[in-house]
């Protein structure tokens, strides 16, 4: 009897996570990975941008190992697993014969092969996407309640790596109505929504902030075609680099003979058009649309069984690809060999610079949820960052980070030069500006909040609300107020301030966990119709921060 895995595949597995593994340990972080590290540092059923799959994978590996191969590891185990899923997937007799055209197809994917050692929420989601349709398949041959409790768990698995699962799981359904008739497959759905309990009770007791920010406060910009729809069509070369032709060729002339094949082509196709209609509204970024990878992996690795021209093709553009990638990849860890300026270079050494020289001082910068956890990561001291309002929200505007910083001394990055104390330069020529806080006290997290829609008049009275959050009064004395005026892409375009006032009596404090209602004139706006206001504070004579809604104006 033969082994399930063929002994060129073991080798061609290990030698691909063995790889990976040094890629891992060699490679400094990458920001987002960065960012993801700073959320494992507090595990919880969510986080400001995505739910809690990648920090719980980055905990699990720091257990393991200390360093950039403690963050990785697990990715490496995952990218290694997503390629045994997706050759089991495959139950064409004839890919015994075609192990190393696979391993040329998979590693050449540019994408897909980056996600083999990044620890990002895409490395998951390409994982459990595989598993999906694996259980999927087999589901498909021989419904039952074991596999229903096992699709609703890798179900779930998915949408806890990322909301991008939600088109796998809606494309396949469309592709067989018939589940909504199939009592097992309704189980496997309450069973996945059960599981995903822990993370709608997140969602709930944070006001939702994850969907409100993705589906509704996210600034964007005006329509471009260059940037919108034609960058849209690149990353749908980049995603696979040279080999590109010959795997849509593979989709192209793919038919729906059976179930499973239907369902394959929905999700590619669904997917396409999904983020297609979408690049007419946002920038639509190339890690988005990765999960086409998966389905046609499978369906280009079929069609090159059966077309011989394509499998030559796909091998000999593929080996080009790989020794692209992989020279790319040692451009990684060394940047003399690098073409490009990459985000893995200079930082280690820099954090080691600033380390030598401030010791321990907390390092607080502006509008960079990227530095505030790449630095922490590197440098072990306690980091922030101060968004203001002319950034966005992140992670940082909802933990308690500022807390731990209040009344310390800081070294605070603003950025301005004729205020800076101490400056630090990246290898790219890139100037870290910072001046020293000797009594550092912000209060990013009180609310600022107004009924609206509101009419834009000038001449009337109106009122909105602060909400103090914190435990202890905060001093109306050590605070000014704007209002910020906004386009209908959600992008200030100029403030103004203004001397709100109690509408009750007169206080000197905002009363800990209290709501106080003040009254204000709305200013003339200095710009031509704006589509919404916001009320920001600045405290202690930091930048005015995020600490309100967008409100909608009405005329």
């Amino acid at each position: 009897m033969k082994p399930k895995l063929p002994r060129i595949f073991l080798l061609l597995i290990g030698t691909v996570f063995l790889l990976n593994l040094l890629q891992s340990y060699f490679t400094p972080l990458i920001f987002d990975e960065a960012y993801y590290w700073y959320y494992a540092q507090n595990l919880a059923w969510g986080y400001f941008d995505h739910p809690p799959m990648v920090a719980f994978m980055i905990k699990l590996g720091s257990f393991l190992f200390d360093g950039e191969l403690g963050v990785r590891f697990v990715s490496c185990i995952l990218s290694a697993g997503t390629l045994v899923v997706i050759w089991a997937t495959i139950d064409n007799p004839k890919k015994r014969d075609y192990v190393v055209p696979f391993f040329i197809l998979m590693f050449s994917m540019a994408l897909l092969n980056a996600y083999g050692f990044f620890t990002l929420p895409d490395t998951p989601l390409l994982f459990f996407t595989a598993l999906f349709l694996y259980v999927y398949k087999r589901f498909l041959h021989d419904p039952s309640f074991i596999l229903a409790m096992i699709m609703g768990l890798v179900i779930a698995c998915l949408m806890y790596s990322k909301y991008h699962a939600a088109l796998v799981i809606v494309f396949v359904l469309l592709s067989n109505l018939k589940l909504l008739a199939n009592t097992y497959a309704w189980l496997a759905v309450l069973f996945a929504l059960f599981c995903y309990i822990p993370h709608f009770i997140w969602l709930y007791e944070n006001d939702f902030v994850t969907v409100s920010y993705h589906l509704f406060d996210r600034p964007n910009s005006a329509y471009n075609f260059e940037k919108y729809t034609l960058g849209y069509f690149v990353n749908l070369v980049a995603i696979f680099g040279l080999t590109f032709p010959w795997i849509y060729l593979s989709l192209i002339k793919t038919r729906s003979s059976d179930t499973f094949t239907k369902a394959l082509l929905y999700l590619v196709y669904g997917v396409l058009i999904f983020f297609f209609i979408s690049s007419f509204n946002r920038r639509v970024q190339t890690q988005w649309i990765i999960i086409i990878a998966i389905p046609l992996a499978i369906i280009t690795f079929r069609y090159m069984m059966y077309n011989e021209k394509v499998n030559q093709w796909i091998y000999r553009v593929g080996l080009v690809n790989i020794v692209i990638i992989l020279y790319l990849r040692v451009g990684l860890v060394y940047e003399d060999v690098s073409p490009i300026y990459y985000e893995t270079h200079g930082n280690k050494k820099l954090a080691e610079e600033m380390k030598s020289k401030i010791g321990d001082t907390p390092l607080v910068f502006q509008n960079s949820y990227r530095n505030a956890p790449m630095f922490a990561f590197y440098t072990g001291n306690d980091t922030y960052s101060l968004n203001n309002a002319y950034y966005r929200r992140n992670q940082y505007s909802i933990d308690d980070s500022e807390l731990k910083l209040q009344h310390q001394k800081v070294l605070y990055f603003s950025g301005n030069q004729e205020k800076a104390d101490i400056s630090f330069t990246k290898s790219n020529g890139g100037t870290f500006y910072g001046e020293f806080i000797d009594d550092f006290e912000s209060f990013r997290k009180l609310e600022t909040i107004v009924d609206g829609p509101i009419p834009l008049n000038t001449d009337n009275e109106q009122t909105f609300q602060i909400y103090n959050p914190y435990d202890w009064p905060v001093e109306i004395s050590k605070l000014r107020f704007n209002v910020a005026y906004l386009t209908d892409f959600k992008k200030v375009e100029n403030a103004i301030l203004i001397y709100p006032k109690p509408v009750d009596k007169e206080i000197l404090s905002l009363p800990p966990n209290d709501t106080i209602n003040f009254s204000f004139k709305i200013p003339e706006p200095k710009m031509a119709a704006p589509t919404y206001l916001r009320i920001a504070i600045s405290d202690n004579g930091l930048p005015f921060g995020l600490n309100g809604k967008n409100t909608e104006l009405i005329y």
